[in-house]
């Protein structure tokens, strides 16, 4: 319990002082005059003074509150390498037992983990979280438990009390990391990149030792070897082997004394784009829907298009010279000899037989096929007759035989069950939505009757069910068969039209062999450290994933289907890093965040990053491997480290848990002796 004396004015503090300023001028004038009694009149103001101003003895019962001692301990990937985990064990228990030996005193213990998305460690937002839930009266100190690697200084709170750092790792430590200091996100297929790499060794490493060996992998191919120098820029070209998205990755072995591998490899992520998409379109007449095609491909700024329509076969006679026509002769040779390996894909536009094309042409127009070439036939009335295409050496290659019956009734196209899981058909707009059991599309009026060959996919049937779009794949090329000439129709909207664009768009594209039109493919679409995984394939069922971390373990993921042809899952990675995905028969990598997170940037502990911010308080920096220190008592101000010991301030706080006010003197008694003392003055002066 404790007391002190307070004043509660009866009138107010300034009128109090106006009363005992009046008073002491009075007793001024009083002693001036030789007044006998003027000092007991003095006393008797200074009572009625006192008396106004109302004195109070007031006793607090106070409950001490113990001092606070906040210990934050990183427990951050680059905390659990070496020997940290047990010195950061022992550092703690330590600290745990000098708190305890002490009265009055307690200890908050907060950790922290990697932060999200590869965010390092948030120490100091940690510890602003930790004093903001304490009273700043009670902490005493401060503790960090680190390897001084921290990502988020600027946040660093106003410090209350003296704040230490005990520095976990050794002296002798050393690590060897791999960095790629350029990268773009996209390159050009064809063209050749420029990517920069560098092995830097950190901390105590041993001297020089020739060159360092590398690997590089592309999509977890088979890697390449190489020997680097160490502590050098490294100008890696690299061409892009195909279209996507490419992981190329570049490791280095781990030597013995290093303190972690994590940081001994790097994931470089590029997407694979075509500079220009070269397509020669031939029409062999002019006709409705030659436009459709032209539009389609002139919209796309990637696609350079070369377009020839016959309008002047060689059969027609007319008398005209040929120096004054003003047509364009068909550069045939050039087209389909010289510069036929130019062209991503050939499309024949109602094109027939018309001595044009000899046979050689077409032959080699099949080589390009099987060599990795496309070509895409729009067939109307002409591919059922004798001079069809069908009829050349090209028509091993086509997947639809002419039965020479041409169909020309209205129909509405609609998608086969292949269509319906075939990337260039499914999920087009109105596919599934049937009126009396009809596709909601527009109507088409001619049809080729055509027989497909075996390997062909049908995807579209028209007339009767009839095949209407069959594509195939021969030899490492691609080809395609619309059994119609009236897809323009969908263009111009009759009866409401239909997706002719993006149907014809994603034609084009799979014959030009885009990634993501592929019918059996499979990849993952990362979001932080959940991977979406997704199988295209065109049969029914699709065997579980199985998915091979970085550190080697395995887990089996099963898909399930989510629209015909496509399944998926979604999976949570426990870390990050490069992931190699499986079905047994497609595969796929990926990379979760960056090979080596920021936690293994700089793995090193150093308290220099914290020095300044410790410095402030008083604190300092303390090895753990050098020692624990003990801990003592400092006063405010004062340096709180020492040669194997650390300080702390105690607060000596409160909390009041009971208050009584008194008066000094009731009031009758400050009136009484006032009377008593003029009573006295006045005596005194009458002996006078």
């Amino acid at each position: 319990m404790t007391g002190e004396i307070i004043f509660d004015p009866l009138l107010g503090r300034p009128l109090v002082w106006v009363a005992a300023g009046l008073a002491v001028l009075a007793l001024v004038l009083s002693l001036w005059r030789r007044q006998r009694g003027a000092w007991l009149r003095g006393l008797a103001a200074a009572v009625l003074v006192l008396a106004l101003s109302g004195p109070s003895l007031q006793e607090e019962e106070r409950q001490a509150l113990s001092d606070i001692v906040i210990a934050v301990v990183d427990e951050s990937a680059s905390q659990r390498i070496a020997t940290r985990p047990a010195q950061t064990e022992e550092a703690l228990a330590h600290l745990q037992r000098l708190v305890a030996a002490r009265e009055n005193t307690e200890l908050r213990v907060v950790t922290v983990g990697d932060g999200a998305d590869d965010s390092g460690t948030l120490l100091m937002t940690a510890l602003t979280e930790a004093i903001a839930e304490e009273p700043m009266g009670r902490i005493a100190g401060v503790v960090l438990l680190s390897d001084g690697r921290l990502h988020d200084l600027e946040r660093a709170p106003a410090l209350p009390a003296p704040t230490h750092l005990l520095l976990t790792g050794e002296e002798e430590d050393w690590d060897r990391r791999l960095v790629v200091r350029n990268a773009p996100d996209f390159a050009i297929l064809g063209e050749q990149i420029s990517l920069t790499l560098r092995l830097e060794d950190q901390g105590a490493a041993p001297g020089p030792g020739g060159n360092i060996p590398l690997s590089i992998s592309i999509d977890g191919g088979p890697p390449l070897e190489f020997e680097v120098p160490a502590g050098e820029d490294i100008e890696l070209p690299v061409t892009l082997p195909h279209g996507g998205m490419n992981v190329l990755q570049f490791s280095t072995p781990v030597v013995e004394g290093e303190l972690t591998g994590r940081n001994n490899a790097a994931v470089v992520q590029i997407n694979g784009v075509r500079d220009r998409l070269r397509v020669l379109l031939v029409s062999g007449e002019p006709h409705a829907g030659e436009r459709t095609w032209r539009n389609l491909l002139k919209a796309d700024a990637a696609v350079d298009l070369v377009h020839f329509t016959i309008l002047r076969p060689p059969e027609k006679q007319d008398g005209v010279p040929v120096d004054e026509l003003s047509l364009i002769a068909f550069p045939t040779r050039e087209l389909f000899l010289e510069k036929i390996d130019e062209f991503d894909l050939i499309v024949f536009d109602r094109y027939s037989r018309r001595g044009i094309l000899p046979s050689d042409y077409f032959e080699n127009i099949a080589q390009y096929v099987r060599y990795g070439g496309a070509v895409l036939v729009a067939a109307g009335p002409e591919y059922a007759g004798a001079a069809s295409i069908y009829r050349s050496p090209l028509g091993f290659v086509l997947p639809g035989e002419p039965t020479a019956r041409l169909v020309e009734n209205a129909f509405a196209p609609y998608l086969t069950k292949q269509g319906l899981r075939h990337p260039v058909t499914a999920a087009l707009d109105g596919a599934n939505e049937t009126v009396d059991g009809a596709p909601e599309w527009g109507r088409w009026f001619r049809q080729v009757e055509v027989e497909p060959t075996p390997g062909a996919q049908v995807v579209m049937r028209g007339e009767g069910e009839e095949p209407l779009l069959m594509l195939e794949r021969v030899g490492e090329g691609r080809v395609a068969l619309l059994a119609s000439d009236q897809a323009w129709l969908w263009d111009r909207g009759y009866e409401g039209g239909g997706p002719q664009q993006e149907m014809l768009r994603r034609l084009a594209h799979w014959l030009m062999k885009e990634p993501e039109l592929e019918e059996e493919s499979l990849w993952a679409e990362p979001s932080g450290q959940t991977m979406r995984i997704v199988r295209r394939t065109m049969d029914e069922e699709t065997p579980p994933v199985t998915v091979t971390g970085p550190d080697g373990s395995e887990s089996v993921v099963t898909l399930e289907e989510v629209s015909p042809g496509r399944f998926e899952a979604l999976w949570q990675a426990p870390e990050m890093g490069l992931y190699r995905l499986t079905d047994g028969e497609e595969e796929t990598v990926i990379a979760l965040g960056p090979a080596a997170p920021r936690e293994f940037e700089e793995t090193i502990a150093s308290g220099a990053v914290l020095e300044p911010v410790l410095a402030g308080t008083g604190g300092a920096v303390v090895p753990v491997s050098a020692g624990l220190p003990t801990l003592r008592d400092v006063r405010e101000g004062r340096p709180a480290a020492g040669r194997g010991w650390i300080g702390i301030t105690p607060r000596g706080a409160y909390r009041a848990t009971d208050i009584t006010v008194t008066p000094l003197l009731p009031a009758w008694a400050f009136l009484l002796l006032a009377a008593g003392l003029i009573l006295a003055a006045w005596i005194r002066e009458g002996r006078r």
